[in-house]
């Protein structure tokens, strides 16, 4: 099967579910480690997710992917918060993460660069606009964008 079919079936699957006990579904990942399978469902809820809120979408995921035979080979399910240097994928991640340390990278250059660091002052319309830590301010297009994660601060 597809890796790209897998991750789509699962998130359907499991997005409804796992919204029902009060989390988010943040992201879908399956490939292949070390020979084995390994299917990662990360989840989040205002606050953070703890041991328990794993444990219990691990047993709901698994039971909701195994009955409509999703996987049919032998795979590994993982479920986990996305930690604090987690990715930022959809336009929601990146409102909700406005006022933190990212780093960003783009596809094309923008301002003659693709990697940016900076404060997340703001996304609308599709635009990110950084403050770099010498206080320039640079907008990124959120369709350029290949790789964003926020950046753990100490």
């Amino acid at each position: 099967m597809v890796k790209q079919t897998v991750i789509e079936r699962v998130e359907h699957l499991t997005r409804s579910a796992i919204e029902s006990q009060g989390l988010e579904l943040l992201d879908v990942e399956y490939k292949r480690e070390r020979g084995r399978w390994i299917l990662r469902l990360f989840i989040d809820k205002e606050g953070g997710v703890g041991l328990d809120d794993c444990e219990a979408m691990s047993c709901l995921a698994g039971e909701l992917i195994e009955m409509e035979n999703v996987i049919p080979h032998h795979y590994i399910l993982e479920v986990s918060s996305p930690g604090l240097d987690r990715p930022l994928r959809r336009p929601q991640d990146f409102s909700r993460s406005c006022g933190k340390l990212v780093r960003v990278t783009t596809g094309i250059p923008v301002e003659g660069r693709r990697k940016f660091l900076g404060r997340l002052l703001k996304f609308e319309n599709n635009q990110i606009v950084l403050e770099s830590q010498d206080g320039h301010l640079v907008e990124l297009p959120y369709e350029s964008v290949t790789r964003a994660r926020l950046e753990v601060e100490w």
